[in-house]
């Protein structure tokens, strides 16, 4: 079942295509990687989902009903540009959110301290916003998104501005939330995060939707046949079918070597040619990465 569904979204702006005929599932309780380069189409597709924006064709689907401005309820949004009032106390902000997204005072209050606490941040409540850092602030739009418990989640960049533990932090809060029933849709150029949060993934590049479907199925299909070998002497009497990227010493007379091997081979029948000749440590699929693929497909359409 989805949770949302996005069919031939279309939207222009005087002579600029923004969105042409984009098709999206996004199933219940998964994190959905929306992906692309500056200027993609990914911002405003966003903006359509959460009702900022009209399209100009197409339908966007929650919950199997046609979105409206009701449904904004269930929705928590975190843009990429922060807008947070400096002034304001950091408390008295979340609680104006809250009471924003339809929160009664009193629940409010009690998720405020619930999030502050868990992000270790209950001693700034009565600081004005414009005394925090940067990392900081963004924790408190995090908390501003989550604090009505949408079902659906959308984060776009979520992690600029965080050192290393907090973006640690952040990501298992996302995942908690996922497990505890939030659909979450992650918009983001830091590979590294899809890798470790999207179960799925779609790729916009120049309007259009390029690639789209489950993050481990995509990572094979454009999988090349390439292997990982640390091993005990040269390779000298393989097999010509099988095609040496590269080989180099690692110490003494150890090597690593990657070895391409034919479509209609399998990875046994070059292990069975390696035993033969050479002590083998260590024998690996090359899975290519998020990033890889990412830059692979961009630069097919360029």
């Amino acid at each position: 079942m989805y949770l949302l569904e996005a069919q031939n979204i279309s939207k222009s702006y005087a002579d600029h295509q923004a969105l042409t005929n984009v098709s999206l599932e996004i199933p219940k309780q998964s994190i959905f990687g929306l992906l692309g380069p500056n200027g993609a189409g990914k911002t405003t597709l966003i903006r359509i989902f959460t009702s900022i924006l009209q399209a100009d064709s197409g339908t966007i689907l929650l919950n199997g009903e046609k979105l409206e401005r009701n449904h904004m309820q269930n929705i928590g949004y975190l843009p990429e540009e922060r807008g947070l009032y400096k002034k304001m106390r950091v408390g008295e902000q979340l609680l104006y959110l809250a009471r924003l997204k339809g929160l009664d005072r009193s629940l409010a209050i009690d998720r405020i301290k619930h999030w502050l606490k868990r992000l270790d941040m209950l001693d700034w409540s009565g600081k004005n916003i414009e005394d925090l850092s940067k990392g900081m602030q963004q924790k408190i739009q995090f908390i501003a998104t989550v604090l009505h418990e949408p079902q659906l989640l959308i984060l776009d960049e979520p992690f600029s501005g965080f050192d290393p533990i907090n973006v640690n932090i952040i990501k298992d809060e996302i995942l908690n939330l996922r497990d505890a029933g939030s659909t979450v849709i992650f918009s983001t150029h830091r590979m590294e995060s899809v890798e470790s949060l999207c179960d799925r993934i779609a790729l916009i590049n120049n309007s259009k939707k390029i690639l789209d479907g489950n993050k481990k199925d995509i990572k094979y299909q454009y999988r090349t046949n390439r292997f990982q070998i640390d091993h005990v002497g040269p390779l000298q009497d393989l097999n010509e079918v099988y095609k040496i990227i590269e080989s180099e010493t690692m110490d003494d007379n150890w090597f690593h070597s990657v070895i391409q091997i034919p479509e209609d081979h399998n990875p046994n029948q070059l292990l069975k040619e390696l035993i033969v000749q050479t002590e083998i440590h260590k024998f690996t699929e090359i899975i290519p990465s998020m990033n890889e693929i990412f830059i692979s497909k961009v630069s097919e359409q360029a």
